[in-house]
């Protein structure tokens, strides 16, 4: 009797279940047919030939960091190699008008476009910002990006899709409903394995609180969080048709990850180096102030306050003797209020370590104004644990500061690294160290300073513009056949 009850309410269930995905099949397809015939519509070139388009998502285009530069490069790449190419940037900065976000790239980056770039601005972009999800941010952004790419596809049905922002969930999306080639430049993955060991291992950090560390019950219950959406992570990920990376670090991860090593090739992001290593190169003259200066955008993983602190720890120890007097030059991008804020409170920090008259913070500042910083800085700062790649570390070590970056991740593995076996720069890991560190770089003398920096300088040709088209155009050309 029970078995039979059991089929007369399984059989009915299965068949519904059966109807529904036939259902969902059929409307899924119904909508990448109305969103191709709506491509086939859209406008023709001049020649009559309707362009390729290329579209970028890229929510943040106009924020001024290292991601951005990465954009910029490689729709001038594109530009320069294909005529018939129409380039798209899916953005969110309907603050600025579209020649307002190029005369932008030129201004910070010195990149000029040959062709004009469409833009489609986006009106939900607030979905993908961390702030809505107090709680579950990764899937809560990744569910919000989903919306957007929506949002987006609905607007500009493009032929060759490339995510530059590390929306990995918005590639399906594109793949199977737009009918698009897919690509993506992967910067950070979204989780990485060593999120879930410290996770795993309890520590706190910036992304990991200290009432969950505190609770193995929740530590359990964020570990299986992590592992389920590392497994949707992979899936969407494998989707792409072609992954490029930005450094040693983040291929291990999203190899590990993504299980997609055919199409998957490292690309590093173009730095302008030649742009810096046209700073002579000269030994110290003897001057009353040194400084020390820090590139990169105000978010909380590039730890600032490592920053901040170290260097409090420095002047307060007194380890530089006789030397002349310190200044801090914090130099990056606010994005958004949660950025001010940021800054408001890093203010706010200076003020309790009584550095507030030794520490400069310069936002938004133009390209030409950063280039200056860096040809007077002393030390280049970077603190951001397992930093992706770390352009703002490239750039130091080419205008000639002694560089002095976290122990982990790209600067590393890729560019704090012995050239033809000289010291090109050095690693740091907390406050102790780095303030140790710096200590011992001021030490030096002008001479030895010298000779680490022309070693970084020889070191740093391999993440140069021209290297980046290069590797990028053939990561890219399968999307193109």
């Amino acid at each position: 009797a029970c078995f039979r009850l059991l089929c007369s309410l399984l059989l009915p269930a299965l068949f519904l279940s059966g109807i529904l995905c036939i259902g969902l099949v059929v409307l899924l397809w119904g909508v990448r047919l109305w969103l191709q015939r709506k491509k086939q519509l859209s406008s023709a070139g001049g020649d009559g030939k309707r362009p390729l388009l290329v579209a970028f998502f890229h929510p943040y285009c106009n924020a001024g960091g290292g991601g951005e530069r990465v954009l910029w490069c490689a729709i001038r790449t594109l530009q320069k190699k294909y005529r018939n190419v129409t380039c798209v940037v899916y953005t969110g900065d309907r603050d600025a008008t579209g020649e307002e976000i190029v005369e932008g790239a030129f201004r910070r980056f010195n990149i000029k476009l040959i062709h004009p770039v469409k833009f489609v601005f986006l009106e939900k972009r607030f979905l993908v910002e961390a702030s809505l999800y107090p709680h579950f941010t990764l899937l809560g952004q990744s569910l919000g990006s989903v919306f957007l790419g929506w949002e987006a596809l609905l607007k500009c049905v493009p032929d060759i899709y490339i995510d530059s922002m590390g929306y990995a969930f918005t590639i399906p999306l594109f793949k199977y409903l737009g009918g698009c080639r897919v690509g993506c430049y992967v910067h950070y993955p979204t989780i990485s394995t060593d999120m879930l060991s410290v996770v795993r291992n309890q520590d706190t950090r910036f992304n990991n609180a200290a009432f969950i560390t505190s609770s193995p019950l929740f530590s359990k219950f964020k570990l299986a969080y992590y592992y389920f959406f590392a497994f949707m992570y992979g899936l969407v990920g494998s989707c792409s048709d072609v992954v490029m990376v930005n450094s040693s670090w983040t291929l291990n991860h999203i190899l590990s990850l993504w299980k997609a090593g055919a199409c998957t090739s490292v690309v590093y992001p173009p730095c302008d180096v030649q742009t810096f290593l046209d700073i002579p190169l000269e030994v110290e003259k003897s001057t009353s102030e040194y400084s020390i200066v820090s590139v990169s955008q105000f978010r909380p993983e590039k730890d600032h306050p490592l920053q901040i602190r170290a260097f409090a720890k420095l002047l307060k120890e007194k380890r530089v003797g006789q030397e002349p007097s310190l200044k801090l030059i914090l130099i990056g991008g606010c994005r958004n209020q949660q950025d001010e804020e940021r800054v408001n409170n890093l203010r706010r920090l200076c003020e309790e370590l009584g550095v507030s008259d030794d520490v400069i913070f310069r936002i938004n500042i133009p390209f030409e104004e950063l280039k200056r910083h860096l040809a007077e800085a002393t030390i280049g700062l970077h603190t951001m644990w397992n930093e992706h790649f770390g352009i703002g570390v490239v750039e130091c070590m080419a205008a000639g500061t002694v560089i002095l970056a976290h122990n982990s991740g790209g600067p590393k593995l890729d560019i704090v690294v012995p050239h033809e076996g000289r010291v090109t720069g050095f690693l740091a890991e907390d406050e102790d160290s780095y303030a140790d560190t710096m200590a011992y770089i001021f030490s030096l003398s002008p001479e030895k300073r010298l000779e680490i920096r022309e070693n970084a300088r020889r070191s740093v040709h391999r993440f140069s513009d021209q290297h980046f088209e290069d590797t990028f155009l053939l990561s890219v050309e399968p999307l193109f056949k």
